[in-house]
């Protein structure tokens, strides 16, 4: 019998996310009210879509493997050199790439229980180990308990999300400055910033160029680009060197690539989201009140609501898909006792809205 590589055949199945299609094709739906993936419900830049279409006809060839007109683009952007970007297919292509460039089979990372569980997925994929931190009991990454598991056990990587995904969670610049000063000098310090459009540019860590640090950024959510897969990281050169001998040369989309340089150059429509996502926001924390729940502070595209504990999240989740509207948990304490809904449109919002009140007269406290 042909048996896989040992490290990948002692791994369990998982899968690290169930797609909204899967869910329609099991419950025989032909539509959801879609508010699990935090894509973004307010769709592309029409200039992007325009610039998509006029390449059409050109679809038979490949993308330039340098993406080299785009990455002289978010340079001007970021205020560096073409040579500190490298495009990949999305955050989660170039995560891969970075633990496969700095973590050695056997070796081991840092992250928060609970975060963006795709990190560990390639972890575990590529031979590593994680060491996880839990959350503070107010769903915030718990910073210094990071540095601290960092010092004790030495790790390639250690990975933040920031803002935090799942919690929402945002740590200032100064606070982020700390923390990666604090963390052992021969630590790569991966920052996932896939929600920094909807944080003011001075709110953020300055532009820093180091080999200790490893930022990706995406343009799935305010740019609403998700399926076009397209994202990008910031490093120095010799981080740069490392990725291109692992990364693959046509892996990113032709049609992306245009997208993406497109949506750069539509300002007022990534303001209009980042606005309207805003509101989103503040409608669920007041649909919260109304029904005497808490809700996490976030600065991202979607809220966690605190509905008291686990069995009762899980079950309202369960309930509000019967009713056609899909939303998803945080699957680690303590943000487990939390519902997460991305911000929709108006309509998406309302849907979900009357959807919650009704359930939680069926899935009492």
């Amino acid at each position: 019998m042909i048996r896989p590589a040992p490290s990948i055949d002692a791994l369990p199945a998982a899968t690290p996310f169930i797609g909204p299609e899967r869910l329609m094709r099991e419950q025989g739906r032909g539509e959801l009210v879609r508010l699990g993936a935090n894509e973004s419900a307010f769709g592309p830049s029409p200039i992007a879509v325009a610039a998509m279409r006029a390449e059409m006809d050109r679809v038979a060839w490949y993308g330039d493997p340098d993406s080299l007109e785009l990455r002289d683009a978010l340079a001007i952007k970021h205020g560096c050199s073409p040579e500190n970007v490298l495009v990949g297919a999305g955050i989660d292509d170039v995560m891969g790439l970075a633990v496969r460039g700095w973590v050695a089979p056997g070796g081991l990372a840092v992250a928060s229980r609970g975060t963006y569980p795709t990190f560990e997925y390639h972890v575990r994929g590529y031979g590593g180990r994680v060491e996880r931190v839990d959350y503070r009991d107010d769903g915030t990454p718990d910073y210094q308990a990071l540095i601290a598991r960092a010092h004790a056990v030495k790790p390639a990587i250690v990975y933040l999300a920031n803002p935090d995904n799942p919690s929402g969670a945002f740590a200032p610049r100064k606070q982020i400055e700390r923390f990666y000063a604090a963390l052992p000098d021969d630590t790569l310090f991966v920052l996932d910033e896939a929600y920094a459009d909807f944080v003011e540019d001075e709110e953020l860590l300055a532009p820093t160029f180091d080999d200790r640090l490893f930022r990706m950024r995406t343009f799935s959510k305010a740019y609403g680009m998700a399926g076009a897969r397209i994202g990008y990281v910031l490093t120095t050169l010799q981080n740069i060197g490392t990725l291109q001998k692992i990364r693959l040369q046509y892996g990113v989309n032709r049609n992306a690539q245009i997208g993406a340089l497109a949506c750069l150059r539509d300002d007022e429509f990534k303001r209009r989201v980042v606005t309207e996502t805003a509101r989103g926001r503040d409608e669920y924390a007041a649909l919260a009140r109304e029904l005497e729940l808490a809700v996490l502070p976030s600065r991202t595209n979607f809220v966690c609501i605190d509905v008291g504990d686990a069995t009762r999240a899980t079950r309202i989740v369960a309930e509000l898909l019967k009713r056609g509207v899909w939303i998803r948990k945080p699957g680690a304490p303590p943000l487990d006792r939390c519902i997460r809904a991305s911000v929709g449109t108006a309509p998406m919002r309302a849907a979900f809205a009357q959807a919650l009140r009704d359930v939680l007269v069926e899935v009492p406290a």
